[in-house]
């Protein structure tokens, strides 16, 4: 839907009475925001896959390197323009992370609605778990020895984000989605891969690092 400059546009988002002064519509159609997103994102995964193809990681350790590699860059752009563009729902251009925002708050319209508990979160995340999940990427590549704990403490700080991020949402009512479609399209289908994929991380790390000692004990005693 085009937006037009001098019009009071109605907002799309639930409740109705949410406050959006000078609200502007999306531009781009949820197909025009989703495909290149997807698309770049493949990209990326693919081009980590194809690099670290080069050394002799395992493909469990070229995948996690895909992963990191996706997740930090979504945190660091996605999240981070978020956190620190407060007046997104305003913009009058095609902006394309403003526009993210705006389709992805029909899921969940806690986002337009600069909700405290969700501004924080995700500027922790952008500042911290993005940069931190990139330097995953190099710890993996260069077998560096704090990998597994890295990894370990980034996974806790994700599965701690989406659990605030879903409590707070049930406390306060969880009726923030336009439609049952953007509810489990968006607010559950986008987020479970920050709940599913970290779970797994961490619990593979958990035995990595507790596996050390052990396997430390075995060297003393032969």
């Amino acid at each position: 839907m085009a937006a037009a400059e001098g019009r009071n546009w109605e907002h799309p988002y639930v409740p109705k009475d949410l406050k959006l002064p000078d609200y502007v519509p999306c531009f781009l159609s949820q197909k025009d925001i989703l495909v290149p997103y997807l698309g770049t994102s493949f990209l990326l995964v693919s081009l980590i896959w194809l690099f670290s193809g080069r050394s002799k990681l395992s493909k469990t350790d070229r995948l996690l390197m895909c992963w990191w590699a996706f997740t930090g860059l979504t945190h660091i752009i996605l999240e981070g323009y978020f956190a620190f563009s407060p007046d997104f729902y305003k913009e009058k251009t095609p902006h394309f992370l403003a526009e993210v925002w705006k389709e992805y708050s029909k899921g969940d319209s806690r986002y337009a609605g600069r909700d405290a508990g969700i501004v924080t979160v995700e500027g922790i995340t952008a500042v911290l778990e993005g940069p931190a999940s990139l330097l995953a990427v190099y710890a993996i590549a260069t077998r560096k020895p704090y990998s597994y704990i890295l990894q370990f403490a980034v996974c806790l700080g994700q599965l701690y984000g989406c659990l605030i991020y879903f409590i707070t949402a049930f406390l306060e009512g969880d009726n923030f989605a336009t439609s049952p479609y953007y509810y489990w399209a968006y607010y559950v289908g986008a987020n479970s891969s920050w709940v599913v994929i970290p779970l797994l991380i961490a619990i593979r790390n958990w035995k990595k690092i507790t596996a050390a000692p052990q396997a430390e004990k075995k060297m003393k005693t032969r």
